[in-house]
């Protein structure tokens, strides 16, 4: 019997295993988007929300509550001895702890430092934001995708990632918003008003009082990376830090040099139309489903009922959609669990590893956090995400700053289909036409540049989460970003 989606997704959540959560939580935002605009009045203008939103970004001034308080005191009380079972042999610095972005509420934010394996003072410093929303850049980003280490499937020792991006830069991992991962707010009303804007806001505050604890970075060349509905959260804090440069002079400056983002959530509209064609040209769906979802959809905010009930008639599977060709992890009846096929370096039970070691109260106290049941992603009720980013990151090109973005080419949630028709209502020119890139020898994926300092990279082989399921490719994508060069390619290989 067919399946409907929504129904599909009901069932994905309730059953879902740890690492899927982050999935998990995109799936359901978009879902509850989709409807929610299908509900409105067609006089609903997407262009006008648009306009708002970035002028909130660009103009908005901070409050007098969140002044810098002098934090150098703090920076070895967050020195990390060592985490329990890490490895022999760790020679960088890691520090964890919080800062509080807002005294009168209590509401402070969990960061996890790992500096540069080699030379680090000469190193470039890359703040890391997860999406969800609401899901643990930590857990996730640090430790299952782009950190020193990865969690063995005992749940107490970690192994070495060798393709670490603490190998080309100094990495922040942040966790945000309040409520997500080890943050929180001592006033439980302020997760009620979690959205994009309070939370470019206190990732703001966030990095102004950090760069108080280590003034060392004051200056230094700086970097924002993420993935998936980061492609709100990295644009919008990058939006806030050039306008805070630009208007305000009292406050700490911070040399913002680029964005990097992957499998950017970027605009509601085009990411739904971006799935549709990723999953007809994939063979997911058939013909006939793609004729009616394309007869019944405009791919707008005016699309009804008709459109969703075009889109709900496909059955997904036992698929892992974040990686339509992956494996997935397996919960057998006696509790178990183990992937269905095994792939070396990737293992899709991971998230159950990395849940059961973050609440060991052992790792909690080295890592400074409070006692509390941590869990990877956080449903927040969003209060406010505008339709599109396209307005935002054409400001931010305009300005100067170099954008990328890129996509693991398995992904079918924020597909390339989609991260390309927003780049299309760019409106920019190409610079240097799609090629390849190569990788150990054989192509690491294609990438293009357009006028104005937007790059468009695809990573071959590679999932939502493309540090994990690619972590060499997304190292030399990382470092080629941080050069300010397109990766490599070699001919004749």
């Amino acid at each position: 019997m067919r399946i409907t989606f929504l129904l599909l997704l009901h069932i994905c959540v309730a059953a879902l295993l740890a690492e899927a959560s982050q999935e998990a939580r995109l799936r359901e935002f978009i879902v509850s988007r989709r409807s929610s605009r299908s509900s409105r009045s067609n006089a609903y203008n997407v262009h006008d929300e648009q306009k708002v939103r970035v002028g909130a970004t660009n103009t908005r001034s901070l409050g007098a509550e969140h002044s810098v308080s002098h934090q150098t005191t703090l920076k070895a009380a967050d020195k990390i001895a060592a985490l329990p079972g890490q490895p022999d042999g760790v020679s960088f610095s890691q520090y964890s702890g919080y800062v509080t972005v807002d005294e009168a509420n209590g509401r402070a934010l969990f960061y996890y430092l790992v500096e540069a394996a080699g030379d680090a003072a000469a190193k470039p410093l890359v703040l890391w934001l997860n999406g969800g929303p609401g899901c643990s850049s930590f857990g996730y980003g640090a430790m299952i995708e782009l950190g020193p280490f990865r969690v063995n499937s005992d749940n107490k020792t970690l192994s070495r990632n060798k393709h670490s991006w603490n190998n080309v830069a100094n990495v922040i991992f942040l966790e945000s918003p309040a409520g997500v991962g080890f943050s929180y707010s001592n006033t439980t009303s302020d997760y009620d008003k979690s959205g994009d804007q309070r939370t470019a806001d206190d990732a703001f505050i966030f990095l102004v009082n950090w760069l108080e604890r280590f003034p060392e970075y004051k200056g230094r060349a700086f970097y924002i990376s993420g993935e998936s509905y980061a492609g709100h959260y990295v644009p919008q804090l990058a939006a806030t830090i050039l306008s805070h440069n630009m208007n305000d002079t009292t406050r700490t400056s911070l040399n913002l040099l680029g964005i990097l983002v992957g499998n950017p959530y970027l605009d509601d509209s085009m990411n739904t139309k971006g799935v549709i064609d990723y999953l007809w040209s994939h063979a997911v769906i058939s013909d006939e489903v793609q004729i009616n979802i394309t007869k019944n959809c405009k791919f707008n905010p005016s699309d009804g009922t008709a459109c969703l009930d075009a889109m709900a008639a496909y059955d997904l599977a036992n698929t892992d959609v974040y990686d339509i060709y992956g494996p997935v992890c397996i919960d057998a009846p006696d509790g178990k669990y183990y992937p269905s096929r095994y792939i070396p370096g990737y293992d899709p039970c991971s998230g159950y590893y990395i849940e059961a070691y973050l609440n060991d109260l052992e790792v909690q106290k080295a890592l400074h956090a409070r006692t509390t049941e941590w869990s990877g992603c956080t449903d927040l009720h969003w209060k406010d995400s505008p339709a599109s980013m396209v307005p935002t990151l054409k400001w931010l090109l305009e300005h100067g700053l170099p954008v990328w973005l890129f996509s693991g080419d398995f992904d079918s949630v924020c597909p390339f289909t989609a991260t390309r028709y927003s780049i299309h209502d760019l409106g920019l020119a190409v610079a240097e036409p799609w090629r390849p890139w190569t990788a150990s020898k054989e192509v690491g994926g294609y990438i293009q540049l357009y006028t104005g300092g937007l790059v468009f990279a695809s990573v071959r082989g590679a999932g939502h989460q493309v540090p994990y399921f690619e972590p060499e490719r997304a190292l030399i994508l990382v470092s080629s970003f941080l050069k300010g060069m397109l990766p490599p390619y070699e001919k004749g290989l």
